[in-house]
């Protein structure tokens, strides 16, 4: 088993980009005033002739990077995913998702895990606005492994890409010498035949948690990884319906337009069952604990065990 690393995904994201940099020089980094907080001036110390600082105007870096892409550069453009995704909609839709332009947006601090920030700035929404632009790939991986391989895959695919950052450090739980990252593959971490639990991002490791729990009290759970909301991985959420009759979702995202509308449209279409889901239940965040928050919305491994139980029953 690899080393278990307690590290936020938006470190892991600007580490993976330095790396990849090594061997593409066609890679460029943009920032909107903010590289120390989405880890991109990781990027900018080693390459500082590739690296733009845009300003605060995420509208405008996203026509910079748009531009770019048109000129053989491949643009990774980040900032908070409340400025980057909320901010920038018009221009990612217009300017990189109408002409399927291959720009790559990063949307760091996302969820209430952003803490102390508040409302303001944990942004819940990010998911829903980028699966309404059509063409657009949205990865949401889940610890240090993940991350490196999804900036890897995202790099590799041609078209636009929205790849979600977490401020708060997280343990892996993943073994990059046997771990496969396919974009619009989800992973079975667990398999079970009681009900399927399928969660993405941050809460993929409190969900294992939980899952664990809950077979000591007889309770067999199927755990999914689902780091891409879209494409979404149909084929394994049809095998899920049919062989346990149940899906719970988690995400740190608002249960609207995210992991689980997502999921729902997928059972509804092709195996309806009855599908329940775990997020942030239409109101806003507020200034707190990172960990205090997950834990006040029933985000951390025993909320997420709790309400499991509770929907069972």
């Amino acid at each position: 088993m690899a080393e278990i690393k307690k590290i936020a995904t938006r470190e892991s994201f600007g580490l993976a980009l330095c790396e990849l940099a090594k061997e593409h020089s066609e890679i460029v980094v943009l920032d909107a005033d903010l590289a120390a907080a989405t880890k991109t001036d990781i990027f900018k110390r080693a390459y500082p002739d590739r690296f733009f600082d845009c300003g605060i105007a995420e509208s405008n870096m996203i026509g910079v990077a748009a531009g770019l892409s048109t000129c053989g550069k491949v643009p990774f453009a980040a900032s908070f995913a409340m400025f980057s995704t909320g901010r920038a909609y018009e221009q990612i839709r217009n300017s990189v998702g109408y002409p399927h332009l291959n720009v790559k947006i990063a949307g760091s601090h996302a969820g209430i895990s952003v803490g102390e920030d508040g409302a303001t700035h944990q942004c819940c929404e990010d998911i829903a606005l980028m699966r309404t632009i059509p063409g657009m790939t949205i990865i949401n991986p889940a610890d240090h492994y993940e991350m490196t391989a999804a900036v890897k895959a995202a790099y590799e695919y041609n078209g636009p890409v929205y790849i979600r950052l977490g401020r708060l450090a997280i343990e892996s739980f993943n073994d990059p010498e046997n771990y496969s990252f396919e974009i619009g593959k989800g992973i079975t971490l667990k398999d079970g035949k009681d009900v399927t639990v399928i969660a993405t991002g941050l809460v993929v490791n409190e969900s294992l948690k939980a899952v664990r729990e809950l077979e000591k009290k007889g309770i067999d759970v199927r755990l999914i990884n689902m780091h891409t909301i879209k494409p979404i991985d149909k084929e394994i959420i049809i095998k899920a319906a049919k062989e346990t009759g149940r899906i719970i979702t988690v995400e740190e995202h608002s249960i609207i337009g995210g992991l689980g509308e997502a999921v729902c449209a997928v059972t509804s279409e092709n195996c309806p069952v009855p599908v329940s889901r775990i997020g942030i239940e239409d109101v806003y965040g507020h200034s707190g604990p990172a960990l205090g928050l997950l834990e006040e919305f029933g985000l951390d491994a025993k909320g997420i065990e709790k309400k499991i139980e509770q929907i069972l029953k």
